[in-house]
């Protein structure tokens, strides 16, 4: 029976081949931002709690991004498994147009309204100076973070057309490179070494913003000068038009999937706006827990993305249902498994790793309990991430869009609000079971994944 989750060296070869790179990359850059939390994190609780908020609001935007460059990178994929090379550079235009309309818009919301929405974390139980420090620094990375949307969004577009065309070294190589800059200009700017004055959280936001400018200098400048083997970007900015048929197949099928990561991640921000009312305490304990969970969710999470791109080229290619299906189960198996495998990695350090920081006992006790919770979720959240992924590469983001935002402010926003507003509860409870609502999830993606609507071809 275990055989059928079980492929070949071939297999793993080919799957190694598209998710190592991603893996190398996602695992670096959330070490060095493990670094960059600890190294806010010496400078106090308060300056650390108005960052990890802050963060916490740039995941919107940031999975807008990915959103936008994923809904176009389905039909990317699938261009490329059927050889369309025009096909593959009218994506990519659509990525460009749409990442700067996003940019755009995340600066006015940002800018406009960035100190009520930190502010809606600081609500909890707690000293009213230590709130006020906290909306302070937040203000100061956040108006200094709004210079790198441009350049992350860009980056994005370019990494992933690159990766969907089977070029999965080059942004690994540039995200390397730039989270070593970030890293080292945090060790500068937020402590003030070599003479530099020590800039704390402002420091912190200067170095990720210039690293981001390196990347897209990196990847950018390397696919313009490498045309041969980047033949969409060849003429690709002479036209930024994009035929009508194709921008409303873009449209329908792709835009629900940026709909759908901005849905969810806000959907995120509201769930972490419902614990932090058990107390300010809250702020810096899910920071920490947060950042070792990045790092140890990467495997499954760089899984994911390997089972879109692999599924959205075997569906590109036309390979008979029977070869997907069996391709799809073992690619799983591989998530689910490594997920497994982290999670009790992670509960392991859960109550090591929080001694790094500068911060008090309690947030600590804290820290250590809902790391477990989230490791003991790992493999649920594996399984989960990978399912998504299997939907999404054949055309079916409305689907997905039902299956995971709208399950998250149907089921998991409400259950939060009710549990944080009208019980007592305190965090740990209300944190688990929370959490726990995923596992309905769960059904419902193997339900999906057996109805086998997620095998078509875009291309035909």
């Amino acid at each position: 029976m275990f055989q059928r989750f079980i492929g070949d060296r071939g297999f793993y070869r080919r799957v190694l081949g598209v998710a190592v790179p991603i893996m190398i990359q996602n695992g670096i850059t959330n070490f060095v931002s493990l670094l960059d939390n600890i190294m806010v994190g010496q400078v106090g609780t308060i300056p650390m709690s108005g960052v990890s908020i802050v963060n916490g609001l740039l995941v919107v935007f940031n999975l807008c991004i990915f959103g936008a460059t994923s809904g176009a990178g389905i039909f990317t994929a699938q261009f490329h498994g059927s050889g369309d090379t025009q096909g593959v550079r009218n994506t990519f235009r659509f990525k460009i147009l749409i990442c700067l309309i996003i940019s755009f818009l995340g600066c006015v919301l940002f800018l406009q309204g960035g100190k009520g929405l930190i502010g809606l974390y600081l609500t909890g139980e707690g000293d009213a100076a230590s709130a006020a420090g906290a909306l302070m620094y937040g203000r100061q990375y956040l108006l200094v973070m709004l210079w790198g949307f441009l350049p992350f969004a860009l980056t994005n577009a370019y990494s992933s057309t690159l990766r969907e065309t089977g070029e999965t070294l080059l942004p690994m190589l540039g995200g390397i490179t730039a989270v070593l800059v970030n890293l080292g200009l945090n060790y500068v700017l937020i402590f003030g070494h070599f003479g530099a004055p020590a800039l704390g959280v402002e420091g912190a936001a200067i170095a990720t913003v210039i690293s981001r400018y390196v990347e897209l200098a990196i990847v950018a400048g390397w696919t313009h000068r490498h045309k041969l083997r980047n033949p969409f970007i060849v003429g690709a900015y002479r036209s930024l038009a994009i035929p009508g048929r194709l921008l409303k197949s873009i449209t329908f099928k792709g835009m629900p999937l940026l709909v759908n990561e901005f849905l969810w991640s806000s959907g995120m921000a509201f769930l972490n706006q419902c614990y932090s009312t058990c107390g300010l305490d809250v702020v810096p304990a899910m920071n920490i827990s947060s950042t070792l969970s990045n790092l140890s969710s990467v495997v499954f999470l760089s899984m994911g993305n390997a089972v879109g791109i692999i599924m959205g080229q075997m569906l590109g290619a036309s390979l008979p249902e029977w070869e997907v299906r069996d391709s799809n189960r073992k690619l799983i198996a591989v998530s689910v498994t490594s997920g497994v495998l982290f999670g009790c990695i992670m509960a392991v350090f859960s109550s090591l790793f929080p001694q790094i920081y500068n911060t008090t006992p309690e947030v600590r006790r804290l820290a250590t309990i809902l790391i477990c919770v989230t490791a003991l979720l790992m493999p649920v959240n594996a399984y989960i991430n990978a399912t998504y992924f299997t939907l999404r590469s054949g055309g079916q983001t409305m689907v997905t869009f039902l299956f995971d935002s709208c399950f998250v402010w149907v089921c998991s926003v409400p259950l939060a609000f009710c549990l944080s507003r009208f019980t007592n509860l305190p965090i740990i409870p209300l944190y688990a079971i929370c959490q726990s609502a995923d596992l309905l999830k769960c059904v419902i993606g193997t339900w999906m994944l057996r109805r086998g609507k997620w095998i078509q071809n875009l291309t035909v």
